[in-house]
């Protein structure tokens, strides 16, 4: 019997549109993006869900989100996760080490709440306003990560900042 995976999916906190002159790569957090990435911390650390691996996108607000997040386990920033489509995504958790049982990736929409929407069993739904900045949901599967196809993970989890209390 193989040991339950899960793949935690979570959506930059809300950015900063202050300076308009920034390319959209370059944008930071807003005040509200910092508390709620900080919210999404705490959350993590009072499930006691340990982390191995986070793959964060290189824009500056997912990088930002994941240093106020402080998940543990090792941060890798890769390049190809900004922009990245939900089959690109599945294409890279397709290449995680087997030894790994939970991974973060840090990204944006719309391909996290496509992916997410993908790979959740039939019948699940995403309600209210879907997959909102800050946002975190949580699959677990079984099987080694190259077989994680649509309808094969339950979502457990799906967390909203604003659902927090601080």
């Amino acid at each position: 019997m193989s040991q339950t995976r899960r793949l935690l999916l979570l959506r930059h906190a809300k950015s900063s549109w202050d300076d308009p002159s920034l390319a959209d790569h370059d944008r930071p957090l807003a005040p509200r993006g910092r508390k709620a990435a900080k919210r999404i911390g705490a959350y993590l650390r009072s499930e006691q869900i340990e982390v191995a691996l986070v793959l964060c996108s290189s824009a500056r607000r997912a990088r930002e989100t994941v240093e106020r997040v402080d998940p543990p386990g090792k941060v890798v920033i890769e390049p190809a996760l900004y922009g990245a489509s939900a089959s690109q995504l599945l294409t890279r958790v397709h290449r995680l080490p087997d030894d790994l049982y939970c991974v973060m990736l840090v990204g944006h929409n719309p391909a996290l709440e496509d992916l997410t929407s993908a790979l959740a069993q039939p019948g699940t739904e995403l309600t209210g306003d879907k997959f909102p900045t800050g946002a975190l949901a949580t699959l677990a599967f079984s099987g080694p990560w190259p077989a994680l196809a649509p309808g094969e993970a339950a979502l457990t989890a799906f967390v909203r900042p604003r659902e927090l209390v601080d």
